[in-house]
């Protein structure tokens, strides 16, 4: 199946601070030829080098999906991604002047500000569109993420957690821009203080803020969710980012607990399967 390649219909900017870095960085999204791709761009390192959005080049996992390619590296992607994966935006160059892109409000909604606010454009090149022969899964004890054979991209998360204000989520949901846009794209990072002060301590999340996620103490939420299951929706979000890393796909993917690790040995499996197709 193919459908017509998109990018965006001018630049556009934002200023913001990374995530775990807690410091400035300036971004912009850039209309890309077609059959470019997404490519990260450094700014601030000698000759600009590029880094190709693809799985390829997939450097890490660990609370955050980083790319890297020679010197060049760019973390804590996944939003940006998703943002363009979500929209369905196959062409743009993400200009960066640090390794890690604006946390912005903790949710994807900045880059979709960005994306409208520059226009979608299609282009006359056409992008084939992944469809499963058969399941894939990857496993890490009871948690697990599964991709079946479907007309379509569906995702299922279901998260089970023991606190006392989240418990059991699940949501279903058919992905489509505007269904991205509506129910996925504005649900923001879920952290937990205690791990809020263990990653402090690494040097890590000095850019979070209670605003830019939704931190839950023991008992109770110093942030005001924007849904009850945020946090699933959240998840989703991770997802579309991660698998965005193989290109449009059509498939049902199935999640329980799931990880950005979980996430990328699913990847692989799909990227195998296509490389073979």
């Amino acid at each position: 199946m193919e459908r017509k390649q998109q990018t965006i219909g001018r630049a556009v900017t934002y200023e913001g601070v990374g995530l775990h870095s807690g410091l400035p960085v300036k971004m912009a999204l850039l209309p890309a030829a077609a059959d470019t791709g997404i490519v990260f761009r450094r700014t601030d390192l000698p000759g600009a080098p590029e880094i190709p959005a693809s799985s390829a080049y997939l450097a890490g996992t660990n609370r955050a999906t980083t790319l890297a390619k020679g010197e060049a590296r760019v973390t804590t992607i996944e939003h940006v991604l998703s943002a363009l994966y979500g929209m369905q935006i196959d062409n743009c160059t993400i200009e960066l002047d640090m390794p890690e892109p604006p946390v912005g409000d903790g949710s994807a909604a900045t880059f979709i500000g960005m994306i409208r606010d520059a226009g979608v454009v299609p282009q006359d090149a056409t992008v084939r569109i992944f469809s499963l022969p058969h399941s894939l899964a990857a496993y890490e004890g009871q948690k697990f993420v599964a991709a079946l054979p479907y007309d379509g991209l569906r995702i299922t998360y279901t998260s089970m957690n023991p606190h006392p204000l989240l418990g059991t989520q699940v949501l279903d949901v058919t992905v489509t821009p505007d269904t991205y846009e509506a129910e996925i794209g504005s649900a923001r990072t879920i952290g937990f203080t205690w791990e809020v002060e263990a990653m402090r301590k690494m040097g890590l999340g000095r850019g979070g803020t209670t605003e830019n996620a939704v931190v839950y103490s023991e008992t109770g939420c110093l942030s005001v969710p924007r849904w009850p299951d945020e946090l699933v929706r959240h998840k989703i979000l991770d997802i579309l980012g991660d698998i965005s890393l193989i290109g449009p796909l059509h498939a049902h993917i199935i999640a329980v607990m799931g990880s950005h690790r979980l996430n990328g040995e699913l990847s692989e499996q799909i990227l195998a399967l296509k490389e073979k197709a």
